[in-house]
């Protein structure tokens, strides 16, 4: 563990929502072009004394120790990244620290990136363009483009991680960038309000009125408002669905499809996942705690259909991917969010890979199995979006 001052504030374990390449965390009304641009130039870097690669042309990525108790299986890539995490991180752990300072400390993206310039890996999926639209005072999208495409395209809204409090457009710009790539889509990418300063359903409501606005304005960034569906991580995954049970409920035009990374599904921690993983990093039973007592303005509102969407009418909803981290808290509320929305009659893809954790997704520069969820998610998307 690092022990300068510059550490000394900083949680053991990085704020667990975002996964992509920015070297700091800026507000989720803040446009950081630049930074990302940058941050991705300092992944690729060439280092000296760089490991080899394996036969296939890939990095072998080894952790440093053994596997952790709580995670005696996990995925010797994966454990790599946990272990550079913990490295930058100081020891308080970060549901006993403050919304401010959790959102300053190095995250799960940081860990990613030390993890590429070791082994000289370069940021994946160069060949997307971005841009800003700010949809109303407080609310921003970034829009992912592939580069050299022929439009009108189809169209991905996609709600970042962060427990609706921590994590911001940067954090999670890996993922987005490989579901534009991957899918051939324009990634909408919404910068939601958080709490504590927005409660609940700020962000939900904010999510809908990004998702309206793309439905609305799609043809002036070359989409196509017929062709749009949702996607998102962790809290985002829990959006995405909440955006498809408001248009339902709203008579608004329904996502072609929705895309649920390890959503937050329920507000019950006492499920066989959260019992298992209690310690698991980065996510684990206290910061998931910590969370909703940030953004819900009471214990009232986790019964509230909106977060707890395992208990919802998921009658008449657009057909779901649901991907699941094995290591993870939340494992059992999203598979039993996969197994109510079938019985709903919603039909479902269901994918769990067991051997990683929360925040996996946006890591397939360096973690196979993420590489196959991010192939996963993008072949179910291209389906409905055609």
């Amino acid at each position: 563990m690092m022990k300068n001052s510059l550490y000394s504030h900083r949680l053991w374990l990085a704020p667990i929502l975002l996964a992509s390449l920015s070297l700091t965390a800026c507000g989720p009304n803040q446009t950081a072009e630049t930074t990302t641009a940058s941050a991705e130039s300092d992944a690729g870097a060439v280092t000296d004394n760089t490991p080899a690669a394996s036969s296939d042309g890939t990095a072998n990525i080894t952790p440093t120790g053994p596997a952790p108790a709580w995670a005696p299986n996990i995925a010797p890539e994966m454990l790599a990244v946990i272990e550079k995490l913990d490295s930058l991180s100081a020891s308080t752990p970060p549901h006993k620290l403050t919304p401010a300072e959790v959102r300053k400390a190095p995250s799960f993206r940081e860990a990613l990136m030390a993890v590429m310039q070791k082994y000289n890996i370069p940021a994946p999926y160069a060949n997307v363009d971005t841009m800003s639209k700010m949809v109303e005072p407080g609310l921003k999208v970034r829009l992912y483009t592939p580069a050299g495409t022929t439009g009108p395209l189809p169209v991905v809204v996609y709600y970042h991680g962060g427990g609706w409090v921590i994590a911001n457009l940067d954090t999670y710009d890996a993922s987005a960038r490989a579901l534009a790539a991957k899918t051939g889509a324009i990634v909408a990418s919404v910068a939601y309000r958080q709490a504590p300063e927005h409660k609940f359903p700020t962000a939900h409501n904010d999510s809908f009125t990004a998702y309206q606005w793309v439905l609305k304005n799609a043809g002036s960034f070359n989409g196509d408002p017929m062709r749009v569906a949702v996607a998102g991580e962790s809290a985002g995954g829990n959006l995405a669905a909440a955006v498809s049970m408001m248009a339902r409920d709203k008579g608004i035009q329904a996502p072609k499809h929705q895309l649920l990374v390890f959503p937050i599904a329920g507000y019950d921690m006492n499920t066989p996942s959260y019992q298992e993983y209690t310690k698991a990093k980065p996510l684990y039973k206290d910061f998931m705690g910590w969370f909703f007592k940030y953004y819900l303005r009471s214990p009232a509102d986790g019964k509230n259909p909106m977060i707890d969407l395992v208990n919802a009418n998921l009658k008449n909803l657009p057909p779901a991917t649901i991907i699941g981290a094995g290591i993870d808290p939340l494992m059992s509320e999203g598979k039993t969010l996969a197994d109510n929305l079938k019985n709903a009659g919603v039909p479902v893809t269901y994918q769990l890979y067991p051997n990683v954790t929360h925040e996996f997704f946006g890591m397939g520069a360096v973690v196979p199995q993420a590489r196959e969820a991010e192939e996963l998610a993008a072949n179910e998307l291209k389906k409905a979006l055609k």
